[in-house]
Order: structure tokens, then C-alpha cells, then sequence
């Protein structure tokens, strides 16, 4: 067979695999691409600890009896500061809801305090939510977090009901949480 009919015929079987690749990966990733398959999805959650932004210590499994959000975050990943303004409007709807509403926590993963408050300062937030350090890596390797960021769904009974491994809009996560309560979106 002459070289310039070789080309061709690779060039296409190249691309079969490619495709098959794509598929393959999207497949993978869940329907929607959104979140990722977690042995803790529906199971208790971690009894993980850190270090809120005070110095005081942070025990996940005394948030028992509420709503959990947890946002796993770091001060220079892109995605987390796209995802920034939703979270704050996040926030201020859960607030909204009052006793109903969720507790909404940062889960902070390789960035300084000093880091953290220029990032909030810079950004807006700034107090309106806890911030928990995981200064020992205790939630990341709890939760199998290697990526940021990652929202995770707590209900109050201590149980993982999601894991979102994109980042989040307020009225998604809202959404979310009112159809998980059993309530109208």
C-alpha cells in the first residue's frame, strides 16, 4: 500500500479512539457530568475535624440535626473564584430560610489564612460563613477530595446525600437541597 493511503487510514483510526475515549470519560463522569460516583454517598459522613478560622476546632460530627454544605476550596483555583459569588448568594438564601436553612462551611485545602482572608477580602464573604482549615488533610483524605472544588451534601441525620464535583450556581445547590427536604425548588 502506497504512503499517501496509509495516512488517511490512520488519521480515521486515530480518531475512532479518540471518540471512543470522549465517551468513554463521559460515561464515567455520571449523566450530567456533575458528580462522581463516592462509597460515602448515603452512608455517615466522615466524623472529620479541622480548624476554624478562630483557632477553635471544627468536629463535623457535632453538626448533627442540620443541613450540612461543605465546599472544599483553595485560594488560587480558578473554579473556586468563579463559583465565589454564587456561594455567597448561596448563603444569604439559606439564610433566608431561616432554622430550615443549611450551615454552610469552606473546607479549606493548601492555602494559608493570611491567603484566605485576602481572598475573601478581595471577593466578599468575608465572615458571613465559617471557615474550617484541614490543616492535617483529615477531610480531604476523609472525603477523597482531590480536586477543588467539590461541594458535598450532608442531611441531618449525619448521611453524605451528594457530591458535586463542578463548580456550583446558589439556585442549583438550593434546588438541590429543597428537593433532598422533600420541598417545592
Amino acid at each position: 500500500m502506497s504512503e499517501r493511503r496509509i495516512a488517511p487510514i490512520t488519521a480515521g483510526a486515530v480518531a475512532v479512539v479518540l471518540a471512543v475515549l470522549v465517551v468513554i470519560l463521559f460515561v464515567n463522569r455520571g449523566e450530567s457530568g456533575d458528580s462522581a460516583a463516592t462509597p460515602l454517598l448515603g452512608n455517615p459522613a466522615p466524623a472529620a475535624r479541622g480548624e476554624l478560622d478562630d483557632g477553635t476546632p471544627f468536629d463535623l460530627s457535632r453538626r448533627k440535626g442540620s443541613w450540612v454544605v461543605l465546599n472544599f476550596f483553595t485560594d488560587d483555583c480558578v473554579p473556586c473564584i468563579v463559583e465565589h459569588p454564587e456561594l455567597i448568594e448561596f448563603v444569604d438564601q439559606q439564610r433566608q430560610l431561616g432554622t430550615a436553612g443549611a450551615e454552610f462551611y469552606t473546607i479549606v485545602q493548601n492555602s494559608t489564612p493570611a491567603e484566605v482572608d485576602t481572598f475573601f477580602a478581595e471577593r466578599g464573604g468575608a465572615g458571613q460563613w465559617p471557615v474550617v482549615f484541614d490543616n492535617d488533610n483529615e477531610f480531604s483524605i476523609e472525603f477523597g477530595v482531590f480536586q477543588v472544588p467539590e461541594t458535598w451534601i450532608i442531611d441531618p441525620a449525619g448521611f453524605v446525600r451528594s457530591r458535586i464535583i463542578v463548580p456550583v450556581t446558589a439556585d442549583a445547590l438550593s434546588a438541590t437541597l429543597a428537593q433532598m427536604q422533600g420541598g417545592a425548588a
